[in-house]
């Protein structure tokens, strides 16, 4: 997915996906100016769409990569 990061305004847990309601790690930035939130799993899904409606997308699905080896690095 090509992404352009914003970050000006990063992503929190208060932000959740607009599908599901999980926390969200995509912006989706419309040319009307309105916005879309999803969590990973919906990001990937919706992709292809995505990219057609998109002016920007904030990706920031790293940070579970970077969660998970903390996470685990922490239980040892």
């Amino acid at each position: 997915m090509t992404t352009v990061l914003t970050p000006a305004s990063p992503l929190t847990a208060a932000d959740r996906c607009d599908r599901c309601g999980a926390q969200a790690y995509l912006r989706v930035v419309l040319a009307s100016g309105g916005e879309l939130l999803f969590c990973a799993h919906h990001g990937r899904k919706f992709e292809p769409e995505l990219k057609k409606i998109a002016v920007e997308i904030q990706d920031e699905t790293g940070r579970l990569s970077a969660t998970s080896a903390t996470a685990s690095t922490e239980e040892r």
